[in-house]
């Protein structure tokens, strides 16, 4: 139902009748003479949520930032670092124990820390990544910390604050807190828990808890990266991934050579096909598996191999 004012007249349309409603005389006069749609308080949350989605997939569209880890992020904050999930395939560990383990940030390790003087960094819109070099969400971190985080991006509303985790569990206890220009992301490599227990992929949630505190997960903008892409159950995957009903999903392979247990390319194919009938897909890194090729070696029968 609209609401259309022109002078004092107001209408209502439903469909292709107009009703005649009365008078109206609280709208500014410098709505005079002008049509004015008047939307409901639902209405109006949509309508923000559509705008906060269009411009995230400006920047998308936009972006040249191809070796980010987000190619979608116009810059990254690291108001905490560190992290204790000691992930397989962590690529900011390594960095911050060879490259920068002369900094004071990481001179005794990937130690969880507040890092003080990035309060001190001003942000005028775009899309920022808060915390690529740790989990800001982990178990071991304090809640001050994150309040403190949350709190100071309330201070730049026209910019977009993508959050990412492997314990989303813990948004749950901040969901009062966060301001509407939040993303909340979690990474969900698989849905294949015994995979990533067999092969030690990290001390974190496993994935199915982190699915399940994403579907219970009460906010307009969820992300899930599916990066580095493990080996996964086509069908559950993608259920999965429609419960807890993202915006928008990114899903890239290993680009470290960590030798996962990666799926075929035509699996991942699959599987992009199947998201993108619900929700935007980006792609990262795609590419055959890295023992793909060894496949036809493998004993048995060759034509069922090929289909795994």
């Amino acid at each position: 139902m609209l609401l259309v004012k022109k002078v004092n007249e107001v209408r209502i349309k439903i469909g292709h009748k107009v009703y005649r409603y009365g008078r109206i005389n609280y709208l500014p006069k410098k709505y005079a003479g002008k049509e004015v749609i008047i939307l409901t308080q639902e209405e109006s949350s949509e309508l923000k949520r559509l705008r906060i989605i269009k411009k995230i997939c400006e920047y998308i569209l936009n972006s040249h930032n191809g070796r980010r880890m987000f190619n979608i992020v116009s810059r990254t904050w690291n108001p905490v670092s560190g992290c204790y999930h000691d992930c397989k395939y962590c690529w900011a560990r390594k960095y911050a124990l060879q490259k920068l383990r002369h900094t004071k940030r990481y001179s005794k390790g990937f130690i969880p820390r507040l890092n003080m003087e990035e309060f001190k960094v001003k942000f005028n819109e775009g899309l920022v990544f808060v915390t690529d070099m740790g989990d800001l969400f982990g178990s071991w971190v304090k809640k001050s910390w994150i309040l403190k985080v949350i709190n100071y991006t309330k201070k730049f509303p026209n910019t977009l604050f993508l959050y990412l985790t492997k314990n989303p569990r813990k948004y749950h206890e901040f969901i009062e807190e966060f301001p509407e220009n939040a993303i909340l992301g979690a990474t969900i490599e698989t849905n294949d828990d015994n995979l990533y227990l067999k092969h030690f992929i990290s001390k974190a949630p496993l994935p199915s808890d982190r699915y399940r505190a994403m579907a219970e997960l009460d906010w307009k903008y969820k992300f899930i990266a599916i990066e580095p892409i493990l080996d996964f159950n086509l069908k559950t995957f993608v259920k999965w991934i429609r419960e807890i009903d993202p915006f928008m999903v990114y899903v890239g392979y290993d680009n470290y050579n960590n030798k996962l247990p990666e799926p075929p390319m035509g699996k991942t194919a699959k599987l992009i096909n199947e998201l993108s009938s619900f929700t935007l897909v980006i792609k990262k890194t795609i590419r055959p598996a890295w023992n793909e090729g060894m496949l036809k070696y493998l004993p048995g029968d060759k034509e069922l191999t090929h289909k795994l």
